[in-house]
């Protein structure tokens, strides 16, 4: 299958094409935020008010016949989720009444593409409730036309009826992993990257984050720039189980371009602290040895780190190898033992680069 997905796009455009796409949403000014204080960022595994999702897929991006599919995987998704907890989903605008999902709640909204993870808000607790801050999602540094994207994060904070907190610094959610106690996890690779944010220092982005999330310790991953469109997420490399306790990939593929940096992440996570000066407890997820034909190309998303926590329940992926898949499955009920571990078939969007944690975003309680 010859499929221009996400993690593609970058080696199949041209450099004046990417130039053009990155003025789409140019980024903020230093100094150009709002002065309005953050709060906390919840961990994900804290109580939910409800969860966001986007049903849409950019047929441009994702081809004729990979769209429909990634389409019917992700409803799957929001199905499964909307058993534990509310869901609000981005349709076109139009489409609400052709749309038939039980459960969900049908916002129409003209997106670009499926990620809200990464063009979402992250919701934060302030002293007065709620608030959503807007990292000023820039295409993955210009990579992929993103104009409406752009505008995903003020619309969500409209519609879930929040404050919208601005800032100068660009990121995505997959690069942000937090334990809700003062720690992140983020890759260099991403938030350091001259696409996203020129001449920022480690120390800026800390503040910065401080100021937004109630961040007071940072554990930097390297992770790896130019080999996919979000220039190495966290989110596909180490997640917060609880505070403490990181599950984090490995890639075992030699001729991977992640072989050597997931190792490497491994090193740095087992003689890391967090901001409370615990040693962290790491867990590894070895990525399946094979996947199901059907949907496999050479950018097949195949980790199991990628999962989402919602109320009661752990939503992972599966890919078809049955010792690699209960492995996950087993690994992840022992990390969540107060949860359901449901794990479904996500093939089209693993095709597409990415999953099931990047086609989501939650939204949690006020308290």
């Amino acid at each position: 299958m010859n499929v221009l997905t996400r993690r593609t796009f970058l080696l199949a455009s041209g450099a004046g094409a990417l130039v053009a796409m990155a003025g789409c949403a140019p980024t903020p000014e230093k100094g150009s935020a709002s002065p309005a204080a953050g709060g906390v960022m919840p961990e994900e595994g804290a109580r939910h008010r409800a969860t966001w999702m986007s049903l849409q897929v950019d047929e441009e991006v994702w081809g004729e016949e990979l769209a429909p599919a990634a389409r019917t995987a992700l409803q799957d998704i929001a199905r499964t989720i909307a058993r534990y907890e509310p869901v609000s989903a981005l349709v076109a605008k139009g489409s609400a009444g052709e749309t038939d999902l039980e459960g969900v709640h049908l916002v129409e909204f003209d997106a670009d593409d499926l990620w809200i993870r990464d063009t979402g808000p992250t919701f934060v607790r302030t002293t007065d409730g709620l608030a959503g801050v807007d990292f000023n999602f820039n295409g993955w540094g210009g990579k992929q036309e993103h104009d409406r994207d752009a505008q995903v994060a003020r619309t969500v904070c409209e519609r879930a009826d929040v404050p919208r907190i601005r800032t100068e610094l660009v990121l995505e959610g997959g690069a942000l992993e937090v334990d809700g106690e003062g720690t992140a996890i983020i890759t260099e690779s991403c938030v350091l990257n001259e696409n996203r944010n020129p001449g920022w220092s480690k120390q800026e982005v800390e503040d910065e984050l401080e100021r937004l999330l109630g961040i007071t310790h940072v554990i930097w991953l390297p992770g790896i720039a130019g080999k996919d469109i979000t220039d190495g997420h966290t989110d596909f490399y180490a997640r917060f189980a609880r505070p403490g306790v990181v599950v984090a990939g490995r890639e075992d593929d030699p001729e991977s371009y992640d072989y050597a940096v997931t190792r490497r992440h491994l090193e740095i996570l087992g003689s890391a602290v967090d901001a409370k000066g615990r040693r962290l407890d790491v867990h590894v997820l070895p990525g399946p040895s094979s996947v199901r034909p059907e949907y496999a190309n050479d950018e097949f998303a195949a980790g199991y780190v990628n999962f989402y926590v919602c109320n009661g329940a752990v939503i992972a992926p599966q890919f078809g190898d049955a010792e690699a898949d209960a492995f996950a499955k087993d690994t992840l009920a022992e990390l969540f033992p107060d949860r359901e571990i449901v794990q479904l078939d996500i093939d089209p969007i693993a095709a597409g680069g990415g999953g099931i944690h990047c086609a989501t975003q939650q939204e949690p309680d006020a308290r």
